[in-house]
């Protein structure tokens, strides 16, 4: 039979690309928020325990309670989902079926307990949060230090790897393969670090974060460090100040460093895609693949073009998110509830996105013959360290001089030299000039590149 979850997906991140992003689904797909939710409720009524709001819960039951949220069972989430369609409301869905769970239990004499003063937003933020947490630790962050890696090291292979630098599309000076990868592979490796490091925040406080109900019927207790210590025990960021909602703006910012993450990637998979066009990386050839349906010749570079494209798709939607999130009318209003939900749809292009352009590295390789040839038929390139080395011993106008014999001529290395010779210089000067190459004129670029793989690892590990 035809796999209709595949065939008949309105997405392509269910259909199409639903093998790629499976994994996912654990931390972040409807199911996944449920048991976040559950998870939240009943870590709220282990902390009303500890607190003495209900009596002490024992070992046995504590294991019980936390098996409804870590066995993730298929049939808890749809019986919620059962109930949503019913009240139309997810987290008293949660709630009401806790209620079912508990009846016939030891812990039926605290079901009144569930949800005590809680706004549905105490649920939802931290549940929210958490999957996001548990998608980056277990997933994505893992895809992204394994694709730098494998950059870092194909900058170390071809750090000697002499090839032309282009300015505004031109022909430049010399660098090398690896410099220009290991530049990419630093700027990646920096927000990577960014990311790895940043802290969600959380807040549990009520209605309109004041703590009305809690203060009303709990005024013994200090809620303001019950809440803290509930929010720190989910590894987030305390928030003390927020309306029923605590505001988005940690997960904007989180999503603004995913940007620019992805604006780095696709400056770089562009790069490729050049240095593919113009034939100085060769990708390998799989005997089964078809680059053309008519053009029977043809390898597209598509690895690094659907990276490229699922990019558009994500920073769009990061833009979209960054735009709505922030803004929340009065203390209240649920235009950013359905939006909220499209996070799980940007971290699902980022999975394509790594995954694109990590394929597409590991099926290139220099074609040292094609870049030395290039780089071997404009000598005229070496005009910056001419001009530089007239300069030096006080030749007067020098720029000017090597400007009038070479700016918009391409020269190979026998014109080069011939040019050379024919200037009007000391020869102790002619001599040195004739002694810089497009092949030794690099500078510490190799150097660099060893520095950069250095720095990198250091961030990393």
């Amino acid at each position: 039979m035809l796999e209709v979850t595949k065939l008949k997906a309105i997405s392509p991140l269910d259909g199409r690309y639903r093998d790629s992003v499976e994994p996912l689904a654990e931390y972040l797909s409807e199911s996944a928020l449920i048991f976040y939710r559950l998870e939240v409720e009943i870590k709220y009524l282990e902390a009303l325990s500890k607190a003495g709001i209900i009596r002490k819960l024992s070992k046995s039951e504590i294991l019980e309670l936390n098996k409804i949220f870590e066995n993730k069972s298929d049939e808890n989430a749809i019986k919620i989902k059962h109930y949503e369609d019913e009240v139309k409301h997810d987290v008293k869905s949660v709630e009401l079926f806790l209620r079912e769970v508990f009846k016939g239990k030891s812990v039926e004499n605290i079901i009144e307990k569930l949800h005590y003063c809680l706004t549905s937003e105490d649920v939802n933020n931290i549940a929210y949060r958490l999957m996001i947490i548990n998608a980056l630790c277990n997933l994505i962050l893992p895809a992204i230090k394994d694709f730098i890696l494998q950059l870092s090291k194909f900058a170390d292979q071809n750090k000697n790897m002499v090839m032309m630098a282009r300015t505004h599309g031109q022909d430049a000076i010399p660098t090398t393969l690896g410099k220009e990868m290991s530049v990419f592979a630093v700027r990646l490796a920096d927000v990577y670090k960014k990311i790895k490091e940043f802290k969600l925040t959380g807040k549990l406080n009520g209605a309109i974060g004041g703590w009305n109900s809690h203060v009303f019927a709990e005024s013994k207790l200090d809620w303001m460090k019950f809440s803290k210590n509930f929010v720190e025990s989910f590894r987030l960021k305390y928030n003390e100040f927020t309306s029923q909602i605590n505001p988005y703006d940690d997960i904007v910012e989180l999503l603004s460093l995913f940007h620019l993450f992805n604006s780095i990637l696709l400056d770089f998979n562009q790069d490729m895609w050049r240095y593919i066009s113009d034939g100085w990386l060769i990708q390998k050839v799989d005997k089964n693949q078809v680059g053309s349906s008519t053009m029977a010749q043809k390898v597209n570079p598509i690895n690094f073009e659907n990276s490229e494209g699922n990019i558009q798709v994500a920073n769009g939607l990061i833009e979209s998110l960054s735009r709505i999130l922030p803004v929340s009318r009065l203390q209240r209003d649920l235009s950013n509830s359905t939006v909220i939900r499209n996070v799980s749809t940007i971290f699902a292009h980022e999975v394509l996105i790594v995954n694109g352009a990590s394929s597409g590295l590991s099926k290139v390789s220099p074609d040292k013959e094609e870049i030395a040839d290039y780089l071997n038929s404009n000598w005229s390139i070496l005009a910056e360290p001419l001009q530089i080395l007239l300069r030096k011993y006080d030749t007067q106008d020098a720029y000017n001089i090597v400007k009038e014999k070479t700016m918009g001529k391409k020269m190979n290395e026998k014109e080069w030299k011939k040019l050379i010779k024919s200037m009007k210089i000391k020869k102790s000067i002619i001599n040195k000039a004739l002694k810089i190459s497009v092949n030794n004129y690099i500078g510490y670029c190799s150097n660099i590149t060893h520095d950069a793989v250095k720095y990198i690892n250091n961030i990393l590990n």
